[in-house]
């Protein structure tokens, strides 16, 4: 694939800095899981290395901040093996949902762990170069898979590259094997899910949340939508804006990251600080979105946390 090129300024001339990959293929996956780097990095919370598989170990195992769980696999360079590897691994992940259970457990709390949701695990290939056979290969494939590709630079500088990723069309079923599951087969019954909200709105709330869709969409060609019970995720490597539709109000909740001391007092009508109480998505500030004026008034803090995610 195309190379990234990067330069140092020095005056009115530049100098290129050449990218290198690392040295072993132990010291990526050693960076990424060094004390909080695999959050910094991609939002997920780590829980384990060298996850022992009955033919096999796991190079990493985390929780997104969706509370999905999260393969990743690391090559030091390109490797032809890659996409198979990690596929194998996904597939034994969904058979053995009681291990990962009790591991979020152990590395967490009960609490999170009955809040892991299996209907998209994700799958994050991480190597210094992908072949287009790769990312031709993974868009073939009905599963959640991110190939990243990374690039040192001297030792200060580290790249990392969305290079594609698909969101699978059919979400996995939360039935079987796990504790977790049954739980949320029985929410599931309780509780209308959020694509089903969606399908529901009114046509009024409906067009508002399309204009909302095409404003993020128009934030980046890096912009990805994924659909989890309670809320929709729109996310770069990590979430930017989580958006609830509220058909009672006719409104649209969306969760964003920012400061509240940055937000000018006549828009905290519509924009609070809920970093200290519970709610669906990520974010730490909620607007409130019903009409085309209030979303006029959001786009700049939503900008905001899309340029910093």
């Amino acid at each position: 694939m195309g190379d990234i090129k990067f330069f140092r300024l020095n005056d009115k001339s530049v100098d290129e800095v050449p990218g290198t990959a690392m040295r072993l293929e132990k010291d990526l996956q050693n960076l990424f899981e060094y004390r909080k780097n695999l959050s910094n990095l991609m939002g997920i919370r780590f829980l384990k290395s060298e996850y022992k598989t009955t033919d096999g170990r796991i190079d990493t195992l985390g929780l997104d901040e969706n509370n999905l769980p999260v393969i990743f696999e690391y090559k030091r360079d390109s490797n032809a093996n890659i996409v198979t590897q990690g596929l194998f691994y996904l597939d034994w992940l969904m058979d053995h949902r009681d291990s990962f259970h009790r591991l979020v457990q152990e590395e967490i709390d009960s609490k999170t762990a009955g809040k892991i949701d299996w209907s998209a695990p994700r799958l994050v290939l991480v190597a210094a170069d992908f072949n287009r056979y790769d990312i031709h290969a993974i868009k073939q494939i009905d599963r959640n898979i991110e190939l990243v590709r990374y690039r040192k630079f001297e030792n200060e500088w580290l790249m990392l590259d969305l290079l594609t990723a698909t969101v699978a069309k059919s979400p996995n079923p939360t039935t079987a094997k796990s504790p977790t599951a049954a739980v949320q087969e029985r929410d599931v019954v309780q509780r209308k899910e959020h694509r089903q909200i969606i399908a529901d709105a009114s046509g009024k709330l409906e067009a508002l949340y399309e204009r909302l869709k095409g404003f993020l969409y128009e934030l980046g060609d890096d912009v990805q939508e994924r659909h989890l019970k309670d809320y929709v995720a729109f996310r770069r490597i990590k979430n930017f804006a989580c958006a609830r539709l509220v058909q009672q109000k006719e409104n649209i909740l969306v969760f964003v990251k920012g400061d509240i001391d940055d937000i000018d007092a006549a828009k905290k009508k519509f924009i609070q600080d809920v970093g200290d109480r519970g709610h669906v998505g990520t974010g730490n500030l909620r607007i409130t979105i019903a009409s085309d004026d209030d979303l006029e008034r959001a786009m700049n803090y939503i900008r905001r946390s899309y340029e910093e995610a």
